[in-house]
């Protein structure tokens, strides 16, 4: 049986920080909405602060962490999996990994047609 492909994933980098923040404050989340600027961003919230409802698709988990994106925005990049990395450089948010004075930001690569194949499901957000 073929293995099912993920649709999000996380670099190393992005990862330990992300454990580094969970350990400051607590289990996290992330959400990316659309827009221009940081509105393209995955934003990190600590879980329960930011709402995900019917207008909101969960992608997936990196590092055990939800990562959800409106349904919208899911329509644009349903084709692309995505690579939760972390830059220096401060976004302009409520991000939790603002005050680090870095941000994470997406990377992205269409599926194969192999991988298109065997993709994980979304689930409704809310």
């Amino acid at each position: 049986m073929p293995q099912t492909v993920s649709r999000v994933d996380i670099t190393d980098a992005a990862r330990a920080l992300l454990l580094r923040l969970e350990a400051q404050h607590g289990p996290l989340m992330f959400h990316q909405s659309g827009g221009c600027c940081d509105g393209s961003s995955p934003m990190c919230y600590p879980r329960g602060e930011f709402r995900v409802g019917a207008s909101d698709v969960r992608l997936g988990a990196v590092a055990g962490t939800p990562f959800y994106m409106s349904a919208s925005q899911f329509e644009y990049w349903k084709h692309t999996h995505l690579t939760v990395d972390v830059v220096p450089g401060r976004g302009s948010g409520f991000s939790v990994e603002a005050p680090e004075g870095v941000r994470f930001l997406i990377r992205s690569r269409l599926f194969t047609d192999d991988e298109a194949e065997h993709l994980a499901p979304v689930e409704a957000g809310g």
